[in-house]
C-alpha cells in the first residue's frame, strides 16, 4: 500500500504542495477547514462588482507559477495587470507623489528633499552590520539610505507588504535578498547591478521587475482549480481537532458538520496559520507550540468601495497609493482595483480596496467597525478629490483579526526551531507563509519545495 500524504489547510500553500504532490502520484488529500478553497484567497462577486477580500494579485517571481497555470489549463482565465498600473503613489504632506522608478525620475521626485537625494547617493559607501541577524528593517534601511527614506519609502512599503513596522520586523528574515545584498556584495546599489545575473541564471525575476497578475475571476480562482483537480482528495468543513499516533501513523481527528471523523496519515504537511497549528502539535512539542505561538498576525481591516468615475478628482493612472506613518491617518493604503485587472467594476465605476489597521493601529481590532470604514472612506475621499458627500455606490468590507505573520526581530530562533523540529519528526512538515516568505510567490516556489521534501520522505 502507499503511503498517505495529508495536508492541513487548504489555502494558497496547502492546494499548490498538493497539486505538485498529486502530479507525481503521491496518495495525498487535503483538509481544510472552511467550506471552499482559498484560505485568505477570496473572490467575492456581487452586482457586477468582484472583491478580492484577501491576496488582491501576485508577482510572477517564478516560473513554476506558469508551470502551473499551464498544467491547470487556466491560460484564459489567467491575466497580467494593466502597464496603467506602474506608477505607485506615496502621501506626503496631504499630496500624491509617485514613487521614482528610475534614477532620472528619482533626482525629479517631490517626494524626497534634496539632503534625502544626496544621502541615498552615499550607500556605496556605507559599510556591513555588526547586528546580523537582530537588525531591524528601520535599524537597516536608516544605517544605510537615510532617515527620510526610511519614513517615506520603507515605512509604507512594509505596510503594504506585511501590514507592519519597519521598527518590528527582521531584516534577515522579512527581506533576506535584502539582507543578502549586504552581506555578499557589502551594498544595496551595487549588490542589485551585481546579483541581475544570478536572477537570469535561477530563471527568477525580482519582485520589482517581475509582472503583476491575477485571474479574471479573482485571485480565488486558482486555489478552487487545484481543488477541483484534486477531487474527493479536497476535503472540505475538515476543521482538525487532534493529533496522535498509533502504530507508526498518525491519526487526525477532525469535526465535519458536527461529527467527528478520523483520518490516517504517514506524513502529515500543515499549512495552517501557526496559532491554528500551536495546539495541534503540543503533546509533540510544547517548545515548538511556544515558539508558533509567538509568532504575531496583526489585524487588518479590508474595504472594498466603488465610486462613479465622474466623481474622482484624482487621475486613475497607478497602482494605488501607500501613506507613511508618519502622515498619521486611519488607514494604511489603497489600491485602484479597477485600474489594474479587468472586471473588478462596472463601466461607469471605479473601484479601490482600502487597507486599515496592521501592526501599526492593533486597536482596530477593538474599535467599532463602521466607525473604522468611515474613517477610512472620508480620508480617501479627500485624497482622491471625491466629494464628500458623495456615498459609494457600493461597499463591502472583510476583517481579519489575524492577517499575516510578522516576521519581528529574531524570528530566526523561530525559524531554526522549526528545523530543528522537523530532524526528531520528519513524518511532520511545518509549511506556509509563516515560513519562507508571506507573498503569493513564495508560497508557490516554496510548495514545490515542500512537496519533494515529502516525497523524499516516503522513501
Amino acid at each position: 500500500m502507499s503511503k498517505r500524504i495529508v495536508i492541513i489547510g487548504g489555502g494558497i500553500s496547502g492546494l499548490s504542495i498538493a497539486y505538485w504532490l498529486y502530479k507525481a502520484n503521491a496518495d495525498v488529500y487535503v483538509l481544510e477547514k472552511g467550506p471552499e478553497a482559498g484560505g485568505s484567497m477570496e473572490s467575492h462577486v456581487e452586482t457586477g462588482f468582484l472583491f478580492d477580500r484577501g491576496p488582491n494579485s501576485g508577482l510572477e517571481t517564478t516560473p513554476l507559477l506558469q508551470e502551473m497555470v499551464t498544467g491547470l489549463e487556466l491560460m484564459e482565465e489567467f491575466v497580467y495587470a494593466s502597464t496603467t498600473g506602474n506608477k505607485r503613489y506615496i502621501l506626503r504632506n496631504g499630496t500624491l507623489h509617485p514613487l521614482p522608478m528610475s534614477p532620472g525620475l528619482f533626482l525629479k521626485s517631490k517626494l524626497f528633499s534634496t539632503k534625502a537625494k544626496l544621502r541615498l547617493m552615499a550607500e556605496p559607501f556605507v559599510g556591513r552590520s555588526k547586528d546580523g541577524y537582530y537588525q531591524s528593517v528601520a535599524q537597516f534601511v536608516e544605517r544605510r539610505l537615510g532617515r527620510e527614506f526610511l519614513d517615506y519609502a520603507i515605512n509604507p512599503f512594509v505596510s503594504g507588504v506585511y501590514a507592519g513596522r519597519p521598527e518590528d520586523l527582521s531584516v534577515k528574515s522579512s527581506f533576506p535578498k535584502l539582507y543578502e545584498l549586504e552581506e555578499e556584495y557589502g551594498g544595496l546599489i551595487l549588490g542589485t547591478i551585481r546579483s541581475i545575473r544570478k536572477r537570469k541564471k535561477r530563471a527568477e525575476k525580482s519582485k520589482q521587475s517581475a509582472k503583476m497578475f491575477s485571474f479574471k475571476s479573482g485571485m480565488q480562482t486558482l486555489p478552487r482549480t487545484i481543488a477541483a483537480k484534486l477531487k474527493d482528495r479536497f476535503i472540505p468543513l475538515a476543521d482538525v481537532q487532534e493529533i496522535n499516533k498509533a502504530n507508526n501513523k498518525y491519526i487526525l481527528s477532525y469535526n465535519n458538520a458536527g461529527a467527528v471523523k478520523h483520518f490516517e496519515a504517514d506524513i502529515i504537511i500543515n499549512t495552517a496559520p501557526a496559532f491554528v497549528a500551536s495546539p495541534l502539535f503540543r503533546k509533540f512539542d510544547a517548545t515548538l507550540s511556544n515558539h508558533l505561538d509567538a509568532v504575531y498576525y496583526p489585524p487588518v481591516l479590508v474595504i472594498y468601495a466603488a465610486f462613479e468615475k465622474s466623481t474622482i478628482k484624482q487621475e486613475l493612472d497607478g497602482f494605488g497609493f501607500l501613506i507613511p506613518e508618519k502622515e498619521k491617518r486611519g488607514f494604511l493604503g489603497a489600491i485602484w482595483s479597477s485600474v489594474l485587472f479587468p472586471g473588478r467594476t462596472t463601466d461607469t465605476t471605479a473601484s479601490f480596496t482600502l487597507f486599515a489597521g496592521g501592526a501599526r493601529n492593533s486597536q482596530i481590532v477593538n474599535e467599532d467597525r463602521e466607525k473604522a470604514i468611515n474613517t477610512a472612506l472620508r480620508e480617501f475621499r479627500v485624497i482622491m478629490g471625491i466629494d464628500e458627500l458623495t456615498d459609494p455606490v457600493y461597499l463591502s468590507h472583510r476583517f481579519w483579526s489575524k492577517a499575516i505573520p510578522q516576521y519581528t526581530i529574531g524570528y530566526i530562533e523561530h525559524e531554526r526551531y522549526f528545523d530543528e523540529f522537523e530532524k526528531r519528526f520528519p513524518e511532520i512538515i511545518l509549511a506556509g507563509n509563516y515560513r519562507g516568505g508571506i507573498s503569493v510567490g513564495d508560497c508557490i516556489k516554496n510548495s514545490k519545495l515542500t512537496a519533494e521534501k515529502a516525497l523524499s520522505r516516503l522513501k
